[in-house]
């Protein structure tokens, strides 16, 4: 095999193919490392205060708050949580080069995740509407909150297998 003038042998053309492979799968565990601290942080806040804003919401008087400082919650919350996404994401694409993807993830993981995750995040707060009770939604707020470091370390872990 000749490539600019210079002949490889089949093993050598083995060897730079297999160090381009190696290539891809590094830069598919890089793009797959998890976010920063700092965002792994607020994600898990925001995942842990969505069930109980959805049951302010969902609540048939006013609970705590009205019902439309509940949805002010939701709003801000949720605004807030997107412009740290894009300044993580950012900050991320700038240190490596790389946009961060989900689709290196393993799918019985991020599918899992994508299924159960509104369940246990907006199910509590009509089990709270039903029953009145607020156990419903620290239960769904605690679980959310588990779920989330739990896939933090799953990725930290996913990120430091050797490639």
């Amino acid at each position: 095999m000749e490539t600019d003038g210079v002949s490889l042998t089949p093993e050598q053309a083995r060897a730079a193919l297999a160090d381009t492979e190696h290539v891809r799968t590094s830069a598919a565990a890089l793009s797959a490392t998890p976010w920063p601290t700092w965002f792994f942080l607020t994600l898990t806040l925001y995942i842990a205060v969505l069930p109980i804003t959805y049951g302010g919401i969902a609540a048939d008087s006013e609970w705590l708050l009205p019902r439309l400082a509940w949805v002010g919650v939701l709003v801000a919350s949720t605004a807030a949580y997107g412009a740290l996404a894009a300044v993580a994401a950012r900050g991320w694409r700038e240190r490596t080069g790389v946009a961060l993807r989900t689709d290196v993830l393993p799918k019985r993981a991020t599918v899992s995740l994508a299924v159960g995750l509104p369940v246990l995040l907006v199910g509590p707060a009509y089990a709270f509407r039903v029953t009145g009770s607020p156990a419903w939604l620290i239960a769904a707020s605690l679980t959310g909150a588990a779920v989330s470091v739990g896939f933090h370390l799953a990725f930290v872990r996913l990120h430091r297998k050797p490639a």
